[in-house]
């Protein structure tokens, strides 16, 4: 058992000859805006796979809100909250649909989902589309909603792959405040993004090249670190 929310020794995966992801260690502590950061095919999905209990690692160790990556898979997919970067909802279903499909998925009652949609709804500004199916709404609204869902179950942890590829700065913007009023609100936030602005709103960060973790500390200490003034730079120089 772990007092952080994620804690990862020496996680490794291996497919052939290949080595995806070479011996990570971290940990993210709970109600933290942790980012995940790296170009395509450094490995950021790869280890994500790992802890929400989708691959199995070929060495190393991990726990995930207190269950074990390697044993307890079943137990971490039911008890965290997990955002793919192509937002998981179902184009043909209503907005309403969307709700009670994964209310229903994460084992609600048909009581809680009632409450979670009422509440999703009015949270979001969504009760005029509410009968309207998901594939008619703008990409910003997708996004909200999308998030919502994942967190239907009320998971204390958050895992959020790429959430905003795709979406113009404005959305961006509009979607990261939701992820502060989340972890305000005590959850833990899990982010891979390849946005390095959006390494900024992260309370830390570390920086995958080539399977390894190079770096890992506050956005600010960091750019002190590489005596950088972004993280662009911070970015750049590692990947170099």
């Amino acid at each position: 058992m772990t007092e952080h929310a994620i804690e990862v020794t020496g996680l490794t995966k291996r497919f052939g000859d290949f080595t995806a992801v070479d011996a990570i260690s971290f940990h993210v502590s709970k109600g933290e805006i942790f980012g995940f950061l790296g170009a395509n095919g450094a490995g950021k999905t790869t280890a994500m796979r790992m802890l929400i209990g989708l691959s199995k690692p070929t060495e190393g160790d991990g726990f995930v809100a207190g269950y074990n990556i390697r044993t307890e898979a079943e137990q971490i997919k039911k008890g965290i909250g997990y955002m793919s970067q192509k937002f998981s909802l179902y184009n043909d279903l209503t907005v309403k649909e969307n709700i009670r499909f994964y209310g229903g998925i994460y084992g609600l009652s048909k009581k809680q989902i009632a409450e979670k949609t009422a509440e999703i709804l009015e949270e979001l500004d969504l009760l005029e589309v509410a009968k309207k199916t998901v594939g008619a709404l703008p990409l910003g609204w997708k996004q909200r909603l999308s998030f919502a869902v994942s967190m239907v179950h009320d998971p204390d942890i958050v895992f959020l792959d790429e959430p905003t590829g795709g979406v113009d700065p404005y959305v961006r913007r509009q979607f990261w405040e939701t992820i502060y009023q989340q972890a305000d609100a005590g959850r833990t936030i899990f982010v891979t993004t390849h946005y390095m602005d959006e390494a900024e709103y992260c309370d830390r960060v570390s920086i995958m090249v080539a399977g390894s973790i190079e770096a890992l500390d506050t956005p600010k200490e960091l750019k002190k670190q590489f005596a950088s003034t972004t993280m662009d730079d911070v970015f750049l120089k590692l990947a170099r």
